[in-house]
């Protein structure tokens, strides 16, 4: 740097400030105002209101305008009317204040996305498709249950539309100065479109299984179970398939699914002997080099004269899981069924359970089928589940008009939800059981999904001496309540238990095909004091083993070294397959009575084409059932052979049940691909 400019520098640094100047301050004012009075527009509306009113005024006072007016539609009308109609008049209001945030220079504008157009559902095109969603609305209309539909508020705009947020920032300006030109807002997608159905959160408890192993008869010649007529796995799984996903596979018993269906199988000639068991041996359709062991029993079907008289107890779950259409709804009407079923000198009590157990109804004769009728009608869901006082309540009510030789039952119906008192299975479970002594039985009725606790169904139902059903359509109900009530509330013989001892001189291995959950132990089948299921007036039973002759390419279990005996040498009655024996006690009896049939050649069928169509519709359902539970044996089985099988075994199907399983293995099929 120069010397002279350090020289400057040193001159302004020792520099004074200038005295204050009067005329000089005056000169600077008058030049300020003047400046000031240039830029200033005086507008002649408040900010933020040239235009139009503010935004949100503006929707505020659209939305109480439209809330204020009495829709007359119908709910269902209304929410699919008002909510485009108010999607469109909506975004008019932004679009307009848009174009307005548009007039001037000097932002930066972020243009609004195109709408998105909200098409309305199609009709089903396929015919059968349509005359299911007609028949679905019948039977809605038939429950009478329209006025549990709801109509959901119309959603809220979330958001502004960015044109409006930039007019926002347009308007923040001081003296026609802005505080911010290129302030850009981010795009966000117009509210049009109602908000997507969440799902409720799935609650349900199967319990946990595995699939019965095959067994060397050598080994472990003798298979023990208790005998099982609940049907609640099939109509579970239909509701599955029917509303588009396969179901879990602990949902999937498979004798529950066998044991759906009614079938001719031959019955005893009288009530001396309760049930008839037949035994047939066909060749098994998914392996030709195994056979299947189909055991049917046939219980014998009481008169209605000679019908006792009935004490029922209806335990109502009206906890507020109930609201929906499908539970207690749907739960009033199928007792409606059941009250139209009984005789005028049989009995009905009604207790509900919510926060706290309640005697709705006391001991009452049908012949006042009004006054039970209105007691039902009452119903109403609300609040939480005290499951176990309930059924106290309940059993306090069976016991006080109880019928000596008569049906003295309660019917739990509940969607499962025993999620505040005395929740433990175990507990309700020794509770169940000192009733069942004292001659009190115990069913259980499912409704509805989400809250579902088939692990207690099961528990309390096995251990009361009942049976435990899922109903899922009015349909059902009057399957299970009208057609299936004899069966479902007379009982014929109790503790029934089955035993089979195969020879191990004509088969290798056997497999019984379900009855994961009701096996017992060997010794178990001679003691009088291990409880087992009940048959019913009229009730069938089918088992089905999948056996392995000796010899055949099909044995999976190496033969013992050192294991002579399986030639057969000094085995007695070497020509039989197996001995089967059927414990059961007849009606108050403390003893049980015994029932032998063995099994040899005569029994069996050249081919499976030979078999009757019970048997073979049996089969197919049997081959149905493992397919969901995903079983090693039927895996390379087709849905497509199912349907052949089962389409060829229809036979007359009066109440249209086969029909429906031919529809639900095309169902499971096309879902196949998404498990």
């Amino acid at each position: 740097m120069a010397k002279n400019e350090f020289d400057e520098l040193d001159i302004l640094r020792r520099a004074r400030a200038p005295a204050p100047d009067e005329a000089a301050r005056a000169r600077a004012l008058a030049s300020a105002m003047a400046a000031y009075d240039a830029a200033e527009k005086n507008p002649a509306v408040a900010q933020g209101s040239g235009e139009g009113a503010r935004l949100t005024d503006r929707t505020i006072r659209f939305w109480r305008e439209m809330m204020s007016k009495k829709l007359v539609a119908a709910p269902a009308l209304a929410g699919l009317v008002a909510l485009p109609v108010a999607g469109y008049v909506a975004w008019q209001v932004m679009e307009e204040l848009r174009l307005a945030s548009t007039q001037g220079d000097g932002f930066v504008e972020t243009k609004a996305p195109e709408r998105r157009r909200v098409e309305a559902p199609q009709a089903p095109t396929d015919a059968r498709q349509a005359a299911g969603e007609a028949t679905r609305e019948a039977e809605i209309a038939e429950r009478g249950v329209a006025d549990t539909l709801a109509t959901q508020p119309a959603p809220a705009a979330e958001s502004a539309p960015p044109a409006v947020l930039n007019r926002a920032t347009r308007d923040m300006q001081v003296g026609g100065h802005a505080v911010s030109k290129h302030l850009a807002v981010p795009a966000a997608p117009a509210i049009i479109a109602p908000e997507p159905y969440i799902t409720p959160e799935d609650r349900e408890r199967f319990q946990a299984f595995g699939t019965n192993p095959v067994r060397s008869a050598l080994e472990n010649p003798v298979s023990t179970f208790s005998i099982d007529v609940d049907t609640a796995s099939y109509a579970f799984a239909r509701r599955s398939l029917k509303e588009g996903f396969l179901p879990d596979r602990d949902s999937v018993r498979v004798e529950e699914m066998i044991n759906y269906f009614p079938y001719d199988w031959a019955g005893p000639q009288s009530a001396e002997v309760p049930f008839n068991a037949t035994v047939t041996v066909t060749p098994t359709p998914w392996n030709d080099d195994t056979r299947l062991m189909h055991v049917a029993i046939k219980g014998y079907d009481v008169e209605q004269a000679e019908k006792p008289q009935s004490n029922l107890v209806f335990l109502i779950d009206t906890s507020g899981s109930m609201q929906s259409a499908d539970k207690l709804p749907l739960l009033k009407n199928s007792f409606r069924l059941l009250v139209e079923k009984l005789e005028a000198d049989d009995t009905v009590s009604i207790v509900t359970y919510a926060g706290s157990a309640g005697t709705v109804l006391e001991p009452t004769k049908v012949s006042d089928k009004a006054k039970i009728l209105a007691a039902l009608e009452r119903l109403e869901a609300g609040g939480s589940t005290a499951g176990e006082a309930g059924i106290r309540e309940a059993y306090r009510l069976a016991e006080e008009s109880f019928v000596e030789g008569g049906v003295n039952r309660i019917l739990l119906a509940t969607d499962g939800d025993f999620n505040v008192g005395q929740s433990d299975d175990e507990a309700l479970k020794r509770l169940v059981e000192e009733k069942r002594k004292g001659g009190v039985y115990l069913s259980v009725l499912g409704f509805g999904r989400g809250n579902l606790n088939d692990q207690m169904m099961q528990t309390i139902a096995q251990n009361g001496n009942g049976v435990a059903a899922y109903i899922d359509t009015l349909a059902e109900a009057e399957k299970v309540l009208v057609e299936e009530a004899s069966s479902s509330l007379f009982t014929i013989a109790s503790d029934v238990k089955i035993q089979v001892e195969f020879n191990p001189a004509r088969i290798a291995e056997y497999r019984l095909i379900g009855y994961e959950t009701r096996a017992l132990a060997r010794e178990d089948f001679n003691n009088d004091k291990v409880d087992a299921g009940d048959i019913g007036s009229g009730h069938t039973v089918t088992a089905i083993y999948e056996v392995t002759p000796v010899g055949s390419p099909a044995q999976m279990i190496d033969d013992l070294r050192y294991g002579e005996a399986s030639q057969g040498k000094g085995v007695s009655n070497a020509d039989e397959y197996a001995f089967v024996k059927i414990r059961y006690k007849a009606p108050g009896e403390a003893t049980s009575r015994l029932i032998e049939t063995p099994v040899t050649d005569a029994n069996a069928v050249a081919s499976f084409a030979e078999a009757s169509e019970d048997l073979r519709f049996s089969v197919a359902v049997a081959a149905f059932g493992q397919k969901l539970r995903g079983t090693d044996a039927v895996a390379d089985y087709g849905y497509d052979r199912i349907m052949e099988i089962a389409a060829a075994a229809r036979g007359a199907d009066p109440f249209g049940y086969r029909a429906e399983f031919l529809s639900l293995v095309r169902l499971a099929s096309a879902l196949e691909g998404k498990r």
